[in-house]
Order: C-alpha cells, then sequence, then structure tokens
C-alpha cells in the first residue's frame, strides 16, 4: 500500500462518511413528496371550487368538453373544461358568459 503520509489513518473513515452523506442524500431525494414527474389522477371537485368561473354548459364526455373548448378558443374566449362532483362542466370567466353562449348557440 502507497505511504499517505502521517494523517492516512484519517482518509479511510472520511471517505466512508463522505460515501455515507451522499447515500443519505440521493435516499432523501428518492423518497421525498411532491416532486412527482407522474401526474396524478383528477378528483372531482365542488363548482364552487373554481373561483370566479361560470358555467357554461355541462358537456356529454370530457372529449366533447375539449372539443367546445377548442370552439371558444378559435374566438378568443379563454375556457376551462372541469370534472366536478356535478358531472364535466365547460367554464368561462363571468364577462365572456353570454358570448360564449352565443358561440356554442346555446340559450
Amino acid at each position: 500500500m502507497a505511504d499517505w503520509g502521517s494523517y492516512s489513518f484519517i482518509y479511510g473513515p472520511l471517505m466512508g462518511a463522505f460515501l455515507i452523506g451522499v447515500l443519505i442524500l440521493l435516499l432523501r431525494w428518492t423518497f421525498s413528496r411532491g416532486h412527482s414527474l407522474v401526474e396524478r389522477k383528477v378528483r372531482p371537485s365542488t363548482p364552487d371550487n373554481y373561483g370566479m368561473l361560470v358555467e357554461v354548459t355541462r358537456p356529454i364526455s370530457l372529449i366533447d368538453g375539449e372539443m367546445l373548448k377548442q370552439q371558444l378558443n378559435a374566438v378568443g374566449i379563454k375556457a376551462t373544461v372541469a370534472l366536478t362532483v356535478d358531472g364535466v362542466q365547460l367554464m368561462v370567466w363571468p364577462k365572456d358568459l353570454a358570448k360564449a353562449k352565443r358561440t356554442l348557440a346555446i340559450s
């Protein structure tokens, strides 16, 4: 073995402590919560949980809701498809409600 000088007795424990520190950091990162790259399942919420957004219509499915949302986006209206406990809802801002209903021909 090579001669590391008079401090060679401390290199072993320092390397061991360094490796344990690296393992601790890796395990903390691995088992931490809230930093997942996998999207969580959508949970239905109550309709009043969407702030100032108001309901325009209740599409049959999420796919129909997305198609209606695209129609509104094409005329410049920002819309949201929300999965609520009452079913799928297409929501817009209150100032855009009348224009959205005209665009979708809903009375």
